[in-house]
Protein backbone atom coordinates (compact mmCIF):
# COMPACT_ATOMS: atom_id res chain seq x y z
CA UNK A 1 0.00 0.00 0.00
CA UNK A 2 2.82 2.37 0.91
CA UNK A 3 4.58 1.76 -2.44
CA UNK A 4 1.33 2.36 -4.29
CA UNK A 5 0.81 5.68 -2.52
CA UNK A 6 4.42 6.66 -3.16
CA UNK A 7 4.04 5.89 -6.87
CA UNK A 8 0.84 7.91 -7.08
CA UNK A 9 2.43 10.87 -5.31
CA UNK A 10 5.56 10.82 -7.47
CA UNK A 11 3.68 10.64 -10.75
CA UNK A 12 1.24 13.33 -9.63
CA UNK A 13 4.16 15.67 -8.99
CA UNK A 14 5.70 14.94 -12.39
CA UNK A 15 2.55 15.44 -14.41
CA UNK A 16 1.03 18.37 -12.56
CA UNK A 17 2.46 20.82 -15.09
CA UNK A 18 1.13 18.97 -18.14
CA UNK A 19 -1.81 21.25 -18.80
CA UNK A 20 0.36 24.34 -19.26
CA UNK A 21 3.42 22.59 -20.70
CA UNK A 22 5.84 24.73 -22.67
CA UNK A 23 7.88 21.67 -23.53
CA UNK A 24 7.37 17.92 -23.45
CA UNK A 25 10.12 15.40 -22.80
CA UNK A 26 9.79 11.74 -23.78
CA UNK A 27 11.62 9.68 -21.14
CA UNK A 28 12.37 5.97 -21.21
CA UNK A 29 10.37 4.63 -18.26
CA UNK A 30 12.20 1.28 -18.09
CA UNK A 31 15.83 2.24 -17.55
CA UNK A 32 17.87 3.32 -14.55
CA UNK A 33 19.67 5.81 -16.81
CA UNK A 34 16.56 8.01 -16.76
CA UNK A 35 17.01 8.76 -13.05
CA UNK A 36 18.29 12.37 -13.39
CA UNK A 37 15.13 13.39 -15.26
CA UNK A 38 12.61 11.47 -13.18
CA UNK A 39 14.18 12.59 -9.90
CA UNK A 40 14.66 16.24 -10.86
CA UNK A 41 12.41 18.74 -9.13
CA UNK A 42 9.22 19.62 -10.95
CA UNK A 43 9.54 22.57 -13.35
CA UNK A 44 6.38 24.53 -14.26
CA UNK A 45 5.68 24.20 -17.95
CA UNK A 46 7.62 20.96 -18.41
CA UNK A 47 5.70 17.76 -19.06
CA UNK A 48 7.38 14.36 -18.74
CA UNK A 49 6.03 11.76 -21.18
CA UNK A 50 6.97 8.22 -20.08
CA UNK A 51 7.60 5.81 -22.97
CA UNK A 52 8.55 2.09 -23.07
CA UNK A 53 12.03 2.41 -24.60
CA UNK A 54 14.56 4.75 -26.17
CA UNK A 55 13.39 4.01 -29.70
CA UNK A 56 9.89 5.26 -28.92
CA UNK A 57 11.29 8.31 -27.13
CA UNK A 58 13.34 9.30 -30.16
CA UNK A 59 10.46 8.57 -32.54
CA UNK A 60 8.37 11.04 -30.54
CA UNK A 61 11.10 13.64 -30.96
CA UNK A 62 11.52 12.83 -34.64
CA UNK A 63 7.82 13.33 -35.31
CA UNK A 64 7.63 16.58 -33.33
CA UNK A 65 5.35 15.19 -30.61
CA UNK A 66 7.86 16.22 -27.93
CA UNK A 67 10.63 18.80 -27.67
CA UNK A 68 13.25 16.56 -26.06
CA UNK A 69 13.86 12.86 -25.49
CA UNK A 70 16.20 10.59 -23.61
CA UNK A 71 18.19 7.91 -25.37
CA UNK A 72 21.55 6.35 -26.09
CA UNK A 73 24.03 7.83 -28.52
CA UNK A 74 22.99 5.02 -30.89
CA UNK A 75 19.44 6.35 -31.10
CA UNK A 76 20.63 9.92 -31.64
CA UNK A 77 22.77 8.77 -34.58
CA UNK A 78 20.07 6.57 -36.09
CA UNK A 79 17.48 9.36 -36.04
CA UNK A 80 19.81 12.19 -37.06
CA UNK A 81 19.65 11.02 -40.67
CA UNK A 82 15.93 11.75 -40.86
CA UNK A 83 16.27 14.81 -38.59
CA UNK A 84 19.69 16.46 -38.92
CA UNK A 85 18.61 19.01 -36.31
CA UNK A 86 18.83 16.52 -33.45
CA UNK A 87 21.19 17.74 -30.74
CA UNK A 88 22.68 16.04 -27.67
CA UNK A 89 22.65 18.57 -24.84
CA UNK A 90 23.51 16.49 -21.76
CA UNK A 91 24.85 13.05 -20.91
CA UNK A 92 22.62 11.87 -18.09
CA UNK A 93 24.27 8.52 -17.46
CA UNK A 94 27.04 6.20 -18.52
CA UNK A 95 26.26 2.49 -18.30
CA UNK A 96 28.20 -0.73 -18.73
CA UNK A 97 26.44 -3.58 -20.50
CA UNK A 98 26.83 -7.30 -19.81
CA UNK A 99 26.47 -10.57 -21.69
CA UNK A 100 24.77 -13.22 -19.57
CA UNK A 101 25.49 -16.77 -20.74
CA UNK A 102 24.41 -20.28 -19.84
CA UNK A 103 27.24 -22.20 -18.19
CA UNK A 104 25.53 -25.44 -19.25
CA UNK A 105 25.89 -24.37 -22.90
CA UNK A 106 29.63 -24.73 -22.53
CA UNK A 107 30.32 -20.99 -22.55
CA UNK A 108 33.15 -19.60 -20.45
CA UNK A 109 34.48 -16.78 -22.64
CA UNK A 110 33.45 -14.79 -25.70
CA UNK A 111 35.05 -17.21 -28.15
CA UNK A 112 32.69 -19.94 -26.88
CA UNK A 113 29.74 -18.01 -28.36
CA UNK A 114 30.70 -19.29 -31.80
CA UNK A 115 27.70 -21.16 -33.21
CA UNK A 116 25.53 -20.35 -30.17
CA UNK A 117 22.15 -18.61 -30.08
CA UNK A 118 22.80 -15.09 -28.82
CA UNK A 119 20.07 -12.50 -28.24
CA UNK A 120 20.17 -8.72 -28.47
CA UNK A 121 17.71 -6.08 -29.69
CA UNK A 122 18.03 -4.88 -33.28
CA UNK A 123 18.67 -1.20 -33.98
CA UNK A 124 19.79 -0.56 -30.41
CA UNK A 125 22.95 -0.15 -28.38
CA UNK A 126 22.63 -3.75 -27.14
CA UNK A 127 23.28 -5.01 -30.67
CA UNK A 128 26.19 -2.61 -31.06
CA UNK A 129 27.64 -3.89 -27.77
CA UNK A 130 27.31 -7.51 -28.88
CA UNK A 131 28.89 -6.76 -32.24
CA UNK A 132 31.84 -5.02 -30.62
CA UNK A 133 32.36 -7.76 -28.03
CA UNK A 134 32.48 -10.33 -30.84
CA UNK A 135 34.75 -8.16 -32.99
CA UNK A 136 37.20 -7.80 -30.10
CA UNK A 137 37.44 -11.59 -30.07
CA UNK A 138 37.95 -11.79 -33.84
CA UNK A 139 34.37 -12.87 -34.54
CA UNK A 140 31.56 -11.50 -36.69
CA UNK A 141 27.93 -11.10 -35.70
CA UNK A 142 26.63 -12.16 -39.12
CA UNK A 143 28.62 -15.36 -39.47
CA UNK A 144 29.93 -16.59 -36.14
CA UNK A 145 26.82 -16.65 -33.91
CA UNK A 146 23.15 -17.48 -34.40
CA UNK A 147 21.60 -14.11 -33.71
CA UNK A 148 18.15 -13.91 -32.08
CA UNK A 149 16.27 -10.61 -31.90
CA UNK A 150 14.62 -10.19 -28.49
CA UNK A 151 13.32 -7.30 -26.43
CA UNK A 152 14.92 -6.90 -23.01
CA UNK A 153 11.91 -7.97 -20.91
CA UNK A 154 11.71 -11.24 -22.87
CA UNK A 155 15.35 -12.22 -22.34
CA UNK A 156 15.31 -13.75 -18.85
CA UNK A 157 12.57 -16.26 -19.66
CA UNK A 158 14.08 -17.12 -23.05
CA UNK A 159 17.46 -17.74 -21.43
CA UNK A 160 15.95 -19.87 -18.66
CA UNK A 161 13.94 -21.97 -21.16
CA UNK A 162 17.04 -22.57 -23.23
CA UNK A 163 15.68 -20.74 -26.28
CA UNK A 164 18.97 -18.82 -26.35
CA UNK A 165 22.42 -19.47 -24.93
CA UNK A 166 23.31 -15.87 -24.15
CA UNK A 167 21.85 -12.35 -24.03
CA UNK A 168 23.64 -9.02 -24.50
CA UNK A 169 21.72 -6.25 -22.81
CA UNK A 170 21.48 -3.24 -20.54
CA UNK A 171 20.08 -3.19 -17.01
CA UNK A 172 17.88 -4.28 -15.39
CA UNK A 173 17.33 -6.95 -18.06
CA UNK A 174 20.86 -8.29 -17.76
CA UNK A 175 20.48 -8.63 -13.99
CA UNK A 176 17.06 -10.26 -14.38
CA UNK A 177 18.62 -12.73 -16.82
CA UNK A 178 21.43 -13.43 -14.39
CA UNK A 179 18.98 -14.15 -11.60
CA UNK A 180 16.78 -16.28 -13.86
CA UNK A 181 19.71 -18.63 -14.50
CA UNK A 182 21.01 -18.67 -10.95
CA UNK A 183 24.13 -20.83 -10.60
CA UNK A 184 24.02 -21.64 -14.34
CA UNK A 185 24.90 -18.03 -15.21
CA UNK A 186 28.24 -16.56 -16.21
CA UNK A 187 28.85 -12.86 -16.89
CA UNK A 188 30.98 -11.68 -19.80
CA UNK A 189 31.88 -8.01 -19.73
CA UNK A 190 34.50 -5.64 -21.10
CA UNK A 191 33.81 -1.95 -20.37
CA UNK A 192 36.65 -0.91 -22.68
CA UNK A 193 34.63 -2.22 -25.63
CA UNK A 194 31.56 -0.09 -25.00
CA UNK A 195 30.12 2.16 -22.31
CA UNK A 196 26.75 3.62 -23.19
CA UNK A 197 26.24 7.37 -23.13
CA UNK A 198 22.60 7.96 -22.30
CA UNK A 199 21.68 11.50 -23.25
CA UNK A 200 19.06 14.19 -23.20
CA UNK A 201 18.38 15.09 -26.83
CA UNK A 202 16.48 17.95 -28.41
CA UNK A 203 16.35 19.71 -31.78
CA UNK A 204 17.64 22.94 -33.23
CA UNK A 205 14.01 23.96 -33.73
CA UNK A 206 13.35 23.77 -29.99
CA UNK A 207 16.62 25.50 -29.17
CA UNK A 208 15.79 28.41 -31.48
CA UNK A 209 12.48 29.01 -29.70
CA UNK A 210 13.27 31.38 -26.77
CA UNK A 211 10.60 29.95 -24.44
CA UNK A 212 11.46 26.34 -25.17
CA UNK A 213 15.16 27.05 -24.82
CA UNK A 214 14.65 28.63 -21.39
CA UNK A 215 12.64 25.60 -20.31
CA UNK A 216 15.29 23.21 -21.62
CA UNK A 217 18.03 25.07 -19.77
CA UNK A 218 15.95 24.78 -16.59
CA UNK A 219 15.59 21.04 -17.20
CA UNK A 220 19.35 20.70 -17.61
CA UNK A 221 19.91 22.74 -14.44
CA UNK A 222 17.46 20.53 -12.53
CA UNK A 223 19.13 17.40 -13.91
CA UNK A 224 22.51 18.67 -12.65
CA UNK A 225 21.10 19.05 -9.14
CA UNK A 226 19.34 15.69 -9.29
CA UNK A 227 22.53 13.98 -10.45
CA UNK A 228 24.40 15.42 -7.52
CA UNK A 229 21.78 14.00 -5.14
CA UNK A 230 21.91 10.63 -6.90
CA UNK A 231 25.68 10.45 -6.48
CA UNK A 232 25.58 11.50 -2.83
CA UNK A 233 22.43 9.66 -1.71
CA UNK A 234 22.22 6.54 -3.89
CA UNK A 235 19.96 4.52 -1.56
CA UNK A 236 17.39 7.30 -1.41
CA UNK A 237 17.64 7.75 -5.18
CA UNK A 238 16.94 4.06 -5.79
CA UNK A 239 13.89 4.15 -3.51
CA UNK A 240 12.49 7.21 -5.26
CA UNK A 241 13.25 5.90 -8.75
CA UNK A 242 11.63 2.48 -8.26
CA UNK A 243 8.00 3.51 -8.96
CA UNK A 244 9.00 5.42 -12.09
CA UNK A 245 10.68 2.52 -13.86
CA UNK A 246 8.98 -0.50 -12.30
CA UNK A 247 12.27 -1.92 -11.00
CA UNK A 248 12.65 -2.90 -7.33
CA UNK A 249 15.16 -0.86 -5.36
CA UNK A 250 16.92 -4.11 -4.43
CA UNK A 251 17.53 -4.96 -8.08
CA UNK A 252 18.88 -1.48 -8.68
CA UNK A 253 21.22 -1.81 -5.70
CA UNK A 254 22.70 -4.99 -7.22
CA UNK A 255 23.48 -3.25 -10.51
CA UNK A 256 24.23 0.25 -9.28
CA UNK A 257 27.97 -0.19 -9.85
CA UNK A 258 27.29 -0.48 -13.59
CA UNK A 259 26.23 3.19 -13.72
CA UNK A 260 27.63 6.69 -13.46
CA UNK A 261 25.55 9.86 -13.46
CA UNK A 262 28.01 12.54 -14.62
CA UNK A 263 25.51 15.15 -15.88
CA UNK A 264 28.01 16.57 -18.35
CA UNK A 265 29.12 16.26 -21.94
CA UNK A 266 32.16 13.95 -21.73
CA UNK A 267 35.21 14.86 -23.73
CA UNK A 268 35.26 11.52 -25.51
CA UNK A 269 31.67 11.82 -26.75
CA UNK A 270 32.73 12.80 -30.32
CA UNK A 271 34.96 9.72 -30.44
CA UNK A 272 32.11 7.52 -29.19
CA UNK A 273 29.78 8.94 -31.84
CA UNK A 274 32.38 8.21 -34.50
CA UNK A 275 32.73 4.60 -33.39
CA UNK A 276 28.99 3.94 -33.15
CA UNK A 277 28.38 5.69 -36.48
CA UNK A 278 30.09 2.81 -38.30
CA UNK A 279 27.52 0.41 -36.85
CA UNK A 280 24.60 2.78 -37.50
CA UNK A 281 25.66 3.29 -41.13
CA UNK A 282 25.70 -0.48 -41.67
CA UNK A 283 22.22 -0.77 -40.15
CA UNK A 284 20.96 1.94 -42.51
CA UNK A 285 22.88 0.60 -45.55
CA UNK A 286 24.83 3.81 -46.14
CA UNK A 287 28.35 5.16 -45.86
CA UNK A 288 29.49 6.33 -42.41
CA UNK A 289 29.62 10.08 -41.95
CA UNK A 290 33.04 11.56 -41.16
CA UNK A 291 33.62 12.46 -37.53
CA UNK A 292 33.66 16.16 -38.38
CA UNK A 293 30.07 15.82 -39.59
CA UNK A 294 29.00 14.32 -36.25
CA UNK A 295 30.46 16.99 -33.98
CA UNK A 296 27.56 19.41 -34.62
CA UNK A 297 25.20 16.83 -33.09
CA UNK A 298 26.57 17.94 -29.71
CA UNK A 299 25.40 21.35 -28.47
CA UNK A 300 27.08 22.36 -25.21
CA UNK A 301 25.44 25.78 -24.99
CA UNK A 302 22.39 24.78 -22.86
CA UNK A 303 24.71 23.09 -20.36
CA UNK A 304 26.92 26.19 -20.25
CA UNK A 305 23.86 28.37 -19.60
CA UNK A 306 22.60 26.00 -16.88
CA UNK A 307 25.93 26.20 -15.06
CA UNK A 308 25.90 29.99 -14.82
Amino acid sequence: MRNSLLASLVFALVFAAAACAQIKIAVNATTIESAPIFLAERIPGVEIVPVPNGRVAMEQLLHGNVDAATGSETQALLNSIAEPGIRIILTLAEARYRIIVRRSSGIRRIENLRGKKVAATVNTSSLYFLREMLRKAGMLLDTDVRFVNLEGPDMPAALKRGDVDAVAMWEPHAQNSLEALGTDAIVLQNPSVYRERFNLNTTTKALRDPDKRRALVEVVRAALRASDRIRNQPAQARTMLAPFIGTPAGTMERVWNQFRFPANLPGDLPEVLGNVEIFVAAVQSRQPRPRAALTPLIDASPLAEARR
